[in-house]
């Protein structure tokens, strides 16, 4: 199902939205990851089959939202998300948020107790394991290297940027229409210079927040609305190490009294989304969260 776009006016411009309806259903916000767009969510959208509307932003400085300006950081993402429930008269709403997005559904609930029903954080959100490094540049190169060095690139075609992505080791098998739209969300310029619409200070500023501020971290822990963690079995380049396991988990602090965990089998960073069966397994979870327990 294509969603309907729509703009919705925010501090220093207009942030893009994508919508998939789901008639008299409850309205989802999701926040995607750090270098992803609001098609990430696609899949999740066709597997809730109408049971809500979901709406998913292109986060400032990324996709159709590109062109807005800084300041960055999760609490600015965080009152976009709640902007967008301004503009559509929305008193609360679930949030769930892919990666980096989880921490930003985690800050939303922490900064707007008030206007966030429940959280869903999506292999994210709980603090990651960095390894020590002198900057930020670092960091990002050892944990999302791939995505780094792809915001730096230029492509000669469109044919040459997908080929990029079909190469990717998380989602070679899993190559689909869905994975195809959601790579040329973010592809802007024209031929020979194609290349990512991600404002690298955005990223920076987003994974500075993300891996190295304590307070955006933590911030699952504080929480006081319902909150659920799915986390992958595989790591982002679906290597057999995930981002978290039980024991990184422990050692994060996560308290099973405020944060329910469940590890998705067999689904990479990437397809917990973007696959089938991840896709199926988050809309359940988003069903409900937001509509109650689905019939089985």
């Amino acid at each position: 199902m294509k969603p309907g776009e729509l703009d919705v006016p925010v501090a220093g411009g207009t942030l893009r939205l994508c919508r998939w309806p789901g008639g008299t259903g409850p309205t989802v916000l999701a926040a995607h990851g750090i270098t992803a767009n609001a098609l990430s969510w696609a899949p999740v959208a066709d597997a809730l089959a109408g049971r809500a509307t979901l709406i998913a932003a292109d986060l400032r400085g990324r996709a159709r939202s590109a062109a807005l300006p800084g300041p960055y950081g999760l609490a600015q993402h965080a009152d976009d998300l709640i902007a967008v429930l301004d503009h559509l008269g929305l008193e609360r709403a679930p949030v769930v948020g892919h990666s980096m997005g989880a921490f930003v559904a985690a800050v939303a609930a922490l900064r707007h107790p008030d206007r966030v029903s429940s959280v869903l954080l999506v292999d994210g959100g709980v603090t990651l394991q960095v390894p020590e490094a002198a900057n930020i540049d670092d960091v990002l190169e050892a944990v999302i290297g791939p995505a780094m060095r792809r915001l730096q690139m230029t492509f000669d075609s469109e044919r040459a940027y997908l080929e990029f992505w079909r190469a990717h080791p998380a989602l070679s098998a899993h190559w689909s229409p869905a994975v195809r739209d959601y790579a040329l969300r973010d592809l802007v310029g024209e031929p020979p210079a194609l290349r990512s619409s991600c404002a690298l200070e955005a990223v920076r500023r987003d994974a500075t927040d993300t891996l190295l501020d304590e307070q955006t971290t933590t911030a699952a822990q504080w929480i006081r609305c319902p909150a659920t963690l799915l986390w992958c079995e595989r790591g982002i380049l679906d290597e057999p190490q995930g981002l978290y396991d039980e024991a990184r988990l422990t050692a994060a602090g996560v308290d099973p009294d405020r944060l329910t965990t469940t590890m998705v089998s067999d689904v990479n960073h990437y397809t917990i989304l973007l696959s089938a069966k991840g896709a199926a397994t988050v809309a359940e979870h988003i069903a409900r969260a937001a509509c109650g327990p689905v019939a089985a």
